[in-house]
């Protein structure tokens, strides 16, 4: 059983769909839980951090990239219980859209990261994105085709 069985309450985690043209950074997990899995970068909120300043942080200690907030995606639930219908997990999961702010960078492993990368949205069906990951990212893509997430990004995709 590990530490975030059975909590007494959610636990919040932030995540951060970083846009560089029609690419996004995806971070392979070093660390369990979901050991070797492709995702966004992002992690557990600490104490006395503002969400968008936790998807600052994760996005720096995960990939090195310096990013600015742009807007909110989504707020997910993730529960799950066990056989008795007790809660063993609870994560509420707050996922946010964001840019680099440098040109050029390249994201490099770091934190609990073994891997990461800048993927095309055409090709993020390779890569076995949990599937509500992959619908956050096709919801801020959508998103941001029509104007609405402000940011560096282009149209024409």
């Amino acid at each position: 059983m590990g530490e975030r069985d059975y909590p007494a309450r959610p636990w919040t985690g932030v995540g951060v769909i970083v846009w560089r043209g029609d690419e996004v950074v995806l971070v392979r997990r070093g660390k369990e839980p979901r050991k070797g899995q492709w995702s966004i970068p992002g992690g557990m909120q600490e104490l006395g951090e503002t969400a968008r300043a936790a998807g600052i942080r994760e996005v720096m200690e995960e990939t090195g990239l310096a990013i600015a907030i742009d807007g909110l995606i989504d707020v997910i639930d993730l529960i799950v219980p066990d056989d008795a219908g007790r809660i063993r997990t609870h994560y509420t999961l707050i996922d946010y859209y964001g840019h680099c702010l440098e040109e050029g960078v390249e994201p490099r492993p770091g934190d609990d990261v073994d891997a990461c990368c800048w993927v095309s949205h055409v090709n993020l069906k390779e890569y076995g994105l949990w599937p509500q990951t992959q619908r956050v990212i096709d919801e801020s893509r959508i998103l941001r085709q029509r104007g609405i997430l402000s940011g560096q990004f282009t149209t024409g995709e």
